[in-house]
C-alpha cells in the first residue's frame, strides 16, 4: 500500500481553498463600484473651481445592469465636464446600451477618445499573459461598430479627441483640449495636434486612452495642465502593500491609477503636468475580476494655482 503524505495533502487542500476564496472575492469586487474624489490645482489664479467626471473602460455588454445603473446615477454629481477615456464597448450590440447608460451625462459638455476594445471584440484569453508585458493585438478579432458609437456620442454634442484638437468655450471658463487615438494599438498621431497649448484659456487638457510615455511626455512638453488616461484598470489585480503588478503599457506601476505628475520637454523647455489615470469601471467579460482594485469613476475638482 503506498504511503500518503498527509501534510502535503492538507497543504494542497488549503491552497485550493485559498485560491477559490480569492477568485470568489475577485469576482465580487468587480461589482463593488467606487466613486473617488480628488482635487488638483491646475487653473489660473483667481479661477472658480470646476469639476470633471472622469470615466474610463466601461467594457459594456448589454446585460450588465448593475454597472449601467451605477454609471447612470453619476449624473447626480452635476459635473461641469465629462471625459471618457476609451474602451466603452465589450459586445457588438452594446452601443445602444452605452448611449442609454450615459444619457443623463450626455446632456453635459464632454470629450472622449476610443480604446482598442471599441474597435475589436473581446475573445477568450489567458489573463496570466498580462504578466509577460503589454497585451498583444490578437489576430482575428471581430470589428465592433465603433463608428456607430462615435456618431451617437457626437450626436449628443460630445467632442471626439481621437488625433484631434479643439477649443471649448463654456460659461465662465474655456478649454484647449487635444487627444490621440489609442496608443496601445499604435493609432496615436500626436503630430497631428502637436504644438504649444493656447495660453489664453482656463484649462489646457490632454486626453488619451492608454498612458504611454511617448504621448504623456509630448503633451506635458507642450504645456498641458492636466492629462487624463485610462486603460490600465489600475492593475486590475493588485497586491496589498505593493499595488499594481502591471500596467499593460510602459507607464510605471506606481502611476497605474489616481493622481500623479508627468514631465516633458518641449520647444519652450520642461513642463510638469498633472496626470490622472482612471482604474476604470469594467473589465473584459473574459476576465471579470478585480482584486484590491475596485472599479471606479473619479470626480476631479479643479482649483486655482496658489
Amino acid at each position: 500500500m503506498p504511503l500518503v503524505n498527509h501534510r502535503t495533502a492538507l497543504g494542497a487542500s488549503a491552497l485550493t481553498v485559498a485560491g477559490a476564496t480569492t477568485l470568489g472575492w475577485a469576482l465580487v469586487e468587480a461589482h463593488l463600484f467606487k466613486l473617488r474624489f480628488a482635487e488638483v490645482a491646475v487653473l489660473p489664479a483667481g479661477s472658480a473651481p470646476r469639476s470633471i467626471l472622469h470615466l474610463s473602460d466601461l467594457h459594456m455588454t448589454p446585460r450588465q445592469e448593475d454597472k449601467q445603473r451605477w454609471v447612470t446615477a453619476l449624473a447626480r454629481l452635476d459635473p461641469d465636464l465629462v471625459v471618457v477615456t476609451g474602451d466603452f464597448l465589450a459586445h457588438r450590440r452594446a452601443v445602444p446600451t452605452v448611449l442609454e447608460t450615459l444619457a443623463p451625462l450626455l446632456a453635459k459638455p464632454g470629450f472622449f477618445t476610443l480604446g482598442s476594445n471599441d474597435y475589436l471584440a473581446p475573445r477568450p484569453f489567458n489573463p496570466l499573459r498580462y504578466l509577460r508585458g503589454p497585451s498583444p493585438l490578437d489576430a482575428g478579432r471581430a470589428i465592433l461598430p465603433w463608428g456607430d458609437l462615435v456618431a451617437g456620442l457626437t450626436g449628443y454634442g460630445w467632442l471626439d479627441l481621437d488625433n484631434r484638437a479643439t477649443r471649448l468655450d463654456l460659461p465662465g471658463w474655456s478649454i484647449d483640449a487635444r487627444g490621440v487615438d489609442d496608443p496601445h494599438i499604435e493609432r496615436d498621431r500626436y503630430e497631428a495636434v502637436a504644438g504649444r497649448f493656447d495660453s489664453n484659456v482656463t484649462l489646457k487638457l490632454g486626453v488619451t486612452h492608454a498612458p504611454y510615455r511617448r504621448v504623456l511626455g509630448a503633451m506635458a512638453g507642450d504645456g498641458a495642465d492636466l492629462i487624463l488616461a485610462g486603460h490600465t484598470h489600475g492593475g486590475q489585480v493588485c497586491l496589498p502593500g505593493y499595488g499594481a503588478i502591471i500596467t499593460n503599457c510602459d507607464l510605471d506601476r506606481k502611476r497605474a491609477k489616481g493622481l500623479s505628475t508627468y514631465s516633458g520637454s518641449g520647444l519652450h523647455g520642461p513642463h510638469t503636468s498633472a496626470l490622472h489615470v482612471s482604474a476604470g469601471v469594467g473589465a473584459s467579460p473574459y476576465s471579470p475580476i478585480r482584486f484590491f482594485c475596485p472599479p471606479e469613476a473619479t470626480l476631479l475638482t479643479l482649483t486655482a494655482n496658489s
